[in-house]
């Protein structure tokens, strides 16, 4: 993975282009103006108690600076191609709590007094998601509008609000999030991960969030900074972990930024628009051209959103702050990281490493889309894959999901054809350092729904036996929105009608599925079957702390167990669309009694009788939970 991306390289590929500030235009500004002052505050008593203030206004640059607080040390300054920047960089390990000022002396006879506040830490840190949760990966714009008074647009340039176009905003937001909370408590997540919610200014089209222009500011059409805070708050009293979906790859093209560039080496490429390849193998093939390397990690995911450099440190410092400010203004439990290997490695490698120093076992999940597992482990932490710790902990199991995706369609055999493929992919695990750090799912918002037809989606024991496997494998399970209901949709007709709204979050819908007597029957059968799977899952050790093994396929039949030294839970399933009858003894070292609870029937049954032998038969598709205490 090691690599040298260095800027010769697109130069000789004639892709860089030169850039220049005109320093001398914007020293004719007529007095000075501080209009950004990012992170909007900090805390005392931080373990790094190094802290980077970027301002931005006008005709700042040549300042001198200084600072009326005595015990907040003002270490360096860094002055920026564009006179409309400072960064001061402030030693803060004596600091107390307080709002001193930042003094800023240019021409004029008065100087500029730009207040800041050092707050006193009041969250005590109380650790982050791992396999023990379940994730719900819901889109605010999609999921409910609890509050039609910003549906106007909030100033935002992106004012209209078009529910009947698939592209268009619909008008969720955070209270249509928080008046649903009892219905994600109820239905057994523990863990609640929206697409971002960070200010997305643009001209249109990005109600899906990853096009930030203010990475301190909650998108207005969500709602503020303050009714974030709320809201995670009220997660942590239900007992719900909150993961915040941050962009480091990108952000938008109408970021302050972008439009006023702070040096030409701010973005990728001198700041200057070049495709990436999105070929991500590249970036761990050990025989990839250096030019192939380039190309996908150095360009831009779209034209409207420009590639931020993480090798340059000042843009990496701002982009650690950000995240460590939403930690602790917040009170988020972890974050998932988009476009993870569009980064630049050592760069994320050093925020991983800040943020767990600074909130120990700080989860971090990276979007590793790769579609094989000896191309996602390498990003993983301490994989001898890679020539370079990422240390990043939680990678994202694409080849999974994949699986999971077709394997249900099949019959399956002993040896290639569904349960048999997924007995393969497990075989290979050890290319992963860490299985249980593998955040699997059945699909998400930039993916074909588990259900993609109407045929699928009323196909319920398909997903019963993915939903199984799904939340009893080894690895962080993650729902996606509407999947318990049985939700389809595909990419076919683009992103926007596969991100459909979820029924009975806005006022007229047809029917209202986050009520039991507003679904119909179809949704009620995956809801409650997925409910039950979710309840049993929840606190067993056996599952988020426990070992796996499991069985060659045989009879049709696959068998995999969860397993700690005081409990075991087996799953048994058919594999085909006809009865299969096993012999139950071939499964002993994961049947470790003759009783067992049945956790779907939810009573006790007999597995063996007399001997050692004990037929079973289970009818086509069918499930066989086994709890063992």
């Amino acid at each position: 993975m090691k690599h040298s991306r260095i800027l010769t390289t697109a130069l000789a590929l004639g892709l860089a282009t030169g850039f220049a500030f005109d320093a001398s235009a914007k020293s004719k500004a007529p007095a000075m103006v501080v209009n950004e002052v990012h992170p909007l505050n900090w805390w005392t008593g931080m373990k790094n108690p190094e802290l980077q203030i970027l301002l931005h206004g006008e005709n700042i640059g040549a300042c001198e600076v200084s600072l009326t607080a005595t015990d907040v040390k003002l270490n360096r300054i860094e002055r920026l191609e564009n006179p409309n920047y400072l960064i001061l960089y402030v030693d803060t390990r004596n600091a107390q709590p307080q709002t001193f000022n930042i003094v800023l002396k240019g021409e004029a006879k008065k100087p500029l007094m730009v207040p800041y506040e050092l707050c006193a830490r009041t969250r005590e840190w109380k650790g982050s998601f791992d396999a023990s949760d379940v994730l719900y990966l819901l889109m605010p714009d999609r999921f409910a509008n609890g509050d039609t008074t910003n549906d106007n647009g909030m100033g935002l340039q992106d004012k209209q609000l078009t529910r009947d176009e698939a592209f268009g905003r619909h008008g969720g937001d955070l209270a249509g999030m928080q008046q649903h909370l009892d219905y994600l408590q109820d239905l057994g997540v523990t863990t609640i991960w929206p697409t971002p919610i960070q200010v997305n200014d643009m001209p249109g089209g990005t109600y899906h969030g990853y096009a930030i222009t203010n990475y301190y500011e909650i998108d207005p059409r969500f709602g503020t900074n303050e009714q974030f805070r709320d809201f995670v708050d009220d997660c942590h009293k239900r007992d719900l972990k909150f993961v915040m979906d941050l962009v480091f790859n990108h952000c938008g093209s109408h970021n302050f930024l972008f439009r006023d560039l702070p040096a030409h080496n701010w973005f990728n490429n001198n700041s200057e628009y070049f495709q990436t390849t999105y070929k991500l193998g590249a970036l761990v093939d050990p025989n990839a051209a250096e030019v192939d390397r380039y190309l996908a990690s150095d360009g831009w995911f779209t034209r409207e959103m420009p590639d931020l450099n993480q090798r340059n440190p000042l843009v990496m410092d701002y982009l650690i702050q950000a995240s460590i400010w939403w930690t602790e203004f917040a009170g988020i439990d972890g974050v998932r990281q988009d476009t993870y290997p569009y980064c630049d490695v050592e760069a994320m490698a050093r925020w991983n490493k800040r943020m767990d120093e600074e909130y120990p076992g700080y989860n971090i999940v990276g979007e590793t889309w790769i579609n094989y597992n000896v191309g996602v482990a390498p990003w993983q932490k301490d994989s001898k894959l890679s020539d370079v710790n990422t240390e990043l902990k939680t990678v994202m199991d694409f080849p999974l999901m994949y699986l999971l995706n077709s394997i249900f369609d099949e019959e399956t055999d002993d040896w290639d054809h569904g349960f048999a493929r997924l007995w393969d992919y497990f075989v290979q695990d050890k290319v992963y350092e860490d299985p249980m750090h593998l955040l699997t799912f059945l699909a998400n918002h930039d993916t074909d729904r588990f259900a993609s037809t109407p045929e699928q989606a009323a196909n319920f024991d398909r997903y019963r036996q993915a939903l199984t496997v799904l939340l009893f494998a080894r690895g962080i399970p993650q729902l996606y929105v509407g999947d318990e209901i049985g939700q389809w949709s595909n990419k076919g007709e683009g992103d926007g009608l596969m991100r459909k709204d979820f029924p009975g979050g806005w006022d007229g819908d047809d029917h209202n599925a986050f009520t039991a007597e507003g679904r119909t029957k179809a949704e009620a059968e995956r809801y409650d079957f997925t409910r039950k799977l979710l309840h049993f899952r929840k606190g067993n050790k056996a599952i988020s702390e426990g070992k796996m093994m499991q069985f060659t396929v045989k009879d049709g039949c696959y068998c995999f167990s969860r397993y700690t030294k005081d409990r075991r839970v087996t799953i048994i399933m058919n594999g085909t669309s006809k009865s299969q009858t096993t012999d139950l003894s071939r499964f002993r070292e994961a049947l470790p009694k003759d009783e067992a609870f049945d956790v779907l029937k939810g009573q006790n049954i007999t597995l063996f009788g007399s001997g050692l032998t004990g037929n079973f038969t289970l009818p086509a598709r069918e499930i066989l939970i086994l709890d063992f205490k």
